[in-house]
């Protein structure tokens, strides 16, 4: 009996297994593989068997995982963490500065010279894939039932057509931008471009804005996008391949946000969104937090994080934020990586790492400071903590518009900051009650919804994985041209009837009169 037990528990624990289907992830590193990570550890909760394609130079994607199976591409190449601290510390100083017109093109054309690289390298590390003919035997050989991967590089769009799998996308940027803007139509007049911090609801003269807007973003996409991903098309699968047309082919986009943060906008019925899927209930802190914590009191907690790439600014901005920091009655923990400021208060604590969902979830904490990533920000709605931004690059600004236009969030421009505005603007959002009182509305309508985004990620991934992809939901408007997608062909057909038909009329009416006045004049004469 007892033999027969053991037997049937080792059954079952298998089970799910042989049921579970087989995915290859083809992730992005940093920040990006947070949110890739938490997808992967739900699948292989829930049964699958997950294979990460990974470059032997990952920062954050390790080569063993119980959650996983690697393998491990050889490279060289892309941007080293010397290379980004110099990039930040340039956008820092371009930052510093009033952002004027030149200062944004100045900004614009730095980030776009730096992403230009990292694409071309993710293109090498692609070449390098397809080119090893016992790797890719082998990915055959496998047969998985789809490929998930993060659409920011393309390289895991052109892994899934040359294996010929369905496509799942963990997005919310593509190389090109926005995702949205790949596949659902968007009006310029009532959806703003990213980057102009621009709402719904726009006057005429930022109608003219967001046009040319989004005209510098085509510019932008030529200029550093485009071509070499067209150019690695043309080498491996023939000019008459479009990339476009491999990205817009994705079976699903997961996308990393939802209406609780994006204005109104036309969508797809294979856009699936998942804003706030790696938020969770805050666990226990640790001893030494906890207790920092506490003792804050009836005053609360404020918590500071700017992300990876800025942990520390320059030392004379560090220098007035701790001095304002060192005025309230608040605790501080701030997450900073630089030389400790000289003006530190007993209030604040410095740490190189932060458990941030589950200081957001604390009852004691009351602002949070953040740069505007998307992560932190879908944090602090599920947990329902008004916010200070500190809006620095990439999608931030925008990012923070939005909280800032919902009554959220209240920002501070760097090129501005000093401890008496920093103090100002953080009183405001402690003191003020309608900031907390509208970011916990904006939690409770982020919670009312019939199932977590998570398992609402996780079911799509497993419909495609049962259906052999999701080609019924596809649109078919990016195979047409511009001419046939407004119907301008159309249009001018129908115009060109009704020209004729007046030209008829006119004829006809024409010749009658002619008759008339032909038959008077002979009855004249």
């Amino acid at each position: 009996m007892r033999y027969l037990t053991a037997t049937l528990i080792a059954f079952l624990s298998i089970l799910p297994q042989v049921f579970g289907g087989k995915i290859l992830v083809y992730p992005l590193d940093g920040s990006h593989w947070v949110n890739m990570k938490i997808l992967i550890e739900e699948l292989h909760t829930r049964g699958h068997y997950v294979t990460v394609l990974r470059a032997s130079n990952s920062w954050y994607i390790k080569e063993k995982s119980p959650f996983y199976t690697s393998i491990t591409v050889y490279n060289t190449g892309g941007i080293g963490e010397e290379l980004l601290d110099a990039f930040a510390k340039e956008i820092l100083v371009i930052r510093r500065e009033k952002l004027s017109f030149w200062n944004h093109l100045t900004l614009s054309t730095k980030v776009g010279t730096v992403f230009e690289e990292m694409h071309r390298n993710q293109l090498v590390l692609m070449g390098k894939i397809f080119e090893n003919k016992d790797l890719m035997a082998s990915l055959q050989t496998a047969k998985y039932d789809l490929v998930l991967t993060d659409p920011a590089f393309g390289g895991g769009v052109f892994l899934a057509h040359r294996l010929g799998l369905p496509v799942v996308l963990n997005v919310r940027w593509t190389m090109h931008g926005e995702a949205h803007y790949e596949i659902a139509p968007s009006p310029l007049s009532f959806v703003p471009v990213p980057g102009l911090q621009l709402t719904d609801k726009m006057t005429f003269g930022q109608r003219i804005k967001n046009v040319m807007g989004y005209m510098f973003s085509l510019y932008h996409r030529a200029r550093f996008v485009s071509s070499h991903y067209q150019s690695f098309c043309n080498k491996y699968f023939g000019s008459e391949i479009k990339f476009e047309s491999l990205l817009r082919d994705a079976d699903i986009w997961l996308m990393r946000n939802d209406f609780t943060f994006e204005f109104p906008r036309p969508t797809m019925p294979n856009i699936v969104y998942m804003g706030g899927f790696q938020c969770k209930p805050a666990k226990p802190l640790p001893a030494d937090l906890d207790e920092f914590v506490t003792s804050s009191g009836d005053h609360g907690l404020i918590i500071m994080s700017l992300g990876t790439l800025f942990s520390h600014l320059p030392q004379d901005i560090t220098e007035e934020i701790a001095a304002a920091f060192a005025r309230l009655p608040q605790k501080v923990i701030w997450r900073h990586t630089g030389p400790r400021p000289v003006n530190i208060g007993n209030n604040t604590l410095l740490v190189d790492w932060l458990p941030q969902n589950d200081l957001l979830g604390h009852p004691q904490t009351k602002v949070f400071i953040t740069h505007g990533g998307t992560n932190g920000i879908q944090e602090a709605i599920y947990h329902g903590v008004p916010i200070l931004g500190l809006p620095i690059v990439f999608d931030q600004p925008d990012n923070l518009s939005r909280m800032k236009v919902r009554g959220t969030a209240k920002l501070v421009d760097i090129s501005e900051l000093d401890r008496t505005i920093f103090v100002q603007v953080l009183e405001e959002v402690l003191y003020n009650s309608s900031y907390r009182e509208n970011m916990q509305r904006l939690s409770k309508l982020h919670h009312d919804q019939p199932m977590k985004p998570l398992d609402r990620a996780v079911f799509w991934i497993e419909f495609v994985m049962r259906n052999g992809g999701a080609s019924h939901l596809r649109t078919q408007s990016f195979r047409m041209s511009w001419i046939e997608y407004y119907c301008i062909d159309v249009v001018l057909t129908l115009l060109m009837i009704v020209v004729l038909f007046c030209f008829m009329i006119y004829s006809i009416i024409k010749c009658l009169c002619c008759k008339v006045v032909f038959k008077k004049k002979i009855k004249a004469e």
